[in-house]
């Protein structure tokens, strides 16, 4: 069934997106990812090789009923136009608009906290609640999910976009991760979000870890680990 996206629902995502500007992970030459699992999305101003391109000319060119069906067929599509940003917000307005928190917590050691998720190494993060700092909430989210009692938390590391179904509606993720501090113990994965370990990694096995992880994982650590070499 063709799903319809009322104008109402548009403009109240786009005002959702751009309070949110800040945050978003636009890189120096204006482009702009977003994760589906292991597939990409580009929005930018020319097609990197390697990628298959639809061009931006109208509404109709970016639907998301047309992009997701493209994502269906390849794994890297890129959305060009003269305005990246502008695309990526007019295609993101079509999504229920979500935002999150989560990160890197480290101990004295310099072990960090992983979880095991779906089969996959990944972080803890979650939900950001009604007028919740991001960094609180990210500070929450790792304590609920491990059990790691956080210190502090410090500097911002990456923000990530990643689309996903949800019961029939398609939603796009927010998330702000930052480093944080915790001290060593015991830790305890919170069974019921799915997460059936969670561990104190050493610095040395995060490469290997995260080989199988979702681009955004590796993102992350791409810049935890640049921050700590």
């Amino acid at each position: 069934m063709k799903q319809y996206v009322s104008h109402n629902f548009v403009e109240s995502n786009s005002a959702s997106i751009i309070a949110r500007r800040e945050y978003l992970p636009v890189e120096p030459d204006g482009s702009v990812i977003v994760s589906f699992g292991e597939r990409e999305l580009l929005f930018a101003t020319h097609c990197p090789e390697g990628w298959d391109e639809v061009t931006h000319t109208d509404e109709s060119s970016i639907s998301l009923a047309k992009i997701m069906h493209f994502l269906d067929t390849y794994k890297r599509v890129a959305i060009t136009s003269e305005d990246s940003l502008l695309s990526f917000l007019k295609f993101a307005s079509q999504m229920v608009w979500v935002e999150a928190a989560g990160g890197v917590v480290e101990n004295e050691s310099g072990e960090v906290v992983m979880i095991r998720r779906n089969e996959r190494w990944d972080l803890p993060k979650g939900h950001r609640e009604e007028g919740e700092d991001f960094r609180l909430c990210a500070a929450r989210e790792a304590e609920e999910e491990t059990g790691a009692h956080i210190l502090e938390v410090d500097n911002l590391l990456a923000t990530t976009l990643h689309g996903y179904n949800l019961y029939g509606k398609w939603e796009l993720k927010l998330t702000v991760w930052y480093a944080m501090r915790g001290s060593a113990q015991l830790l305890t994965p919170q069974q019921e979000e799915g997460i059936i370990c969670a561990e104190w990694i050493a610095r040395d096995q995060i490469k290997d870890k995260i080989k199988t992880s979702f681009p955004t994982i590796r993102k992350v650590f791409d810049a935890f680990l640049t921050r700590k070499a």
